[in-house]
Order: structure tokens, then C-alpha cells, then sequence
């Protein structure tokens, strides 16, 4: 999968979609999914053009690769997450699920989650 630069995270990026910001830094915009399924539902993703975790990992700085996951681990904490729990998702290629081609997490949290996949498998 090749990075599109017209993908909807990029253009929210670039302030031509608006979004409801939950955090903003140099190396990550966090704002709330359009369609939760939890009662608290994240998305962070990360200012650079990265793919999937893979490309992420092995593309980005030190320095990005440090800052995102912080902005992840101060979301998480700003939200009132970590007292109870959360869970943090990053599907990567088709097999996935993954919709929008540019790295991300969801961190959901709130209530209690269940399991994690479906026993449909």
C-alpha cells in the first residue's frame, strides 16, 4: 500500500476536513471517531505520511517515533483511561480491515470492552 496524500487523515491533517481535536503536538493529532464504538474512541495518528505501523517503525525518527506514542500515552491519560483501562488498536493492510491508508491507533476505553476479535473466525 502506497501512501495517498488525499487520504481523509491527510486532509484532516491539513485542516480541510474539521475534526474534534483531543490533542495536538508536533508529532500527533488525537480526535474522537465519527462512528465509536466505545463510549470513549480516539484516533491518533501521527504528522508524518506513514502507512501502516510497519512503514512507521522503519521510516520515522527516533524523535516522531518517541513523540507519537507519548501523544498516545497523554491522550490516554487526559481521557481518564488509565485508572480503568484501555485498549489500543492498529489494524495494518487489508486483511485488517484497514480502511484509510495512513498509520493510526484507536484507543478505546470507558467500559468494559470484551473480547478483543470475534469468535466468528
Amino acid at each position: 500500500m502506497t501512501y495517498d496524500h488525499s487520504n481523509i487523515f491527510a486532509r484532516i491533517l491539513r485542516k480541510e476536513i474539521p475534526s474534534r481535536t483531543v490533542y495536538e503536538d508536533d508529532y500527533a493529532l488525537a480526535f474522537y471517531d465519527i462512528a465509536p464504538q466505545a463510549p470513549i474512541h480516539v484516533l491518533v495518528i501521527p504528522k508524518g505520511p506513514y502507512v501502516s505501523i510497519a512503514d512507521f517503525s522503519a521510516t520515522a525518527s527516533a524523535d516522531d517515533i518517541t513523540g507519537f506514542w507519548r501523544a498516545v500515552a497523554k491522550v490516554a491519560e487526559a481521557e481518564g483511561l488509565t485508572k480503568d483501562g484501555f485498549r489500543l488498536i492498529s489494524n495494518s493492510g487489508a486483511n485488517s480491515g484497514q480502511e484509510v491508508p495512513h498509520f493510526h491507533v484507536h484507543l478505546f476505553g470507558g467500559a468494559a470492552l470484551g473480547p478483543l476479535l470475534s469468535q466468528k473466525l
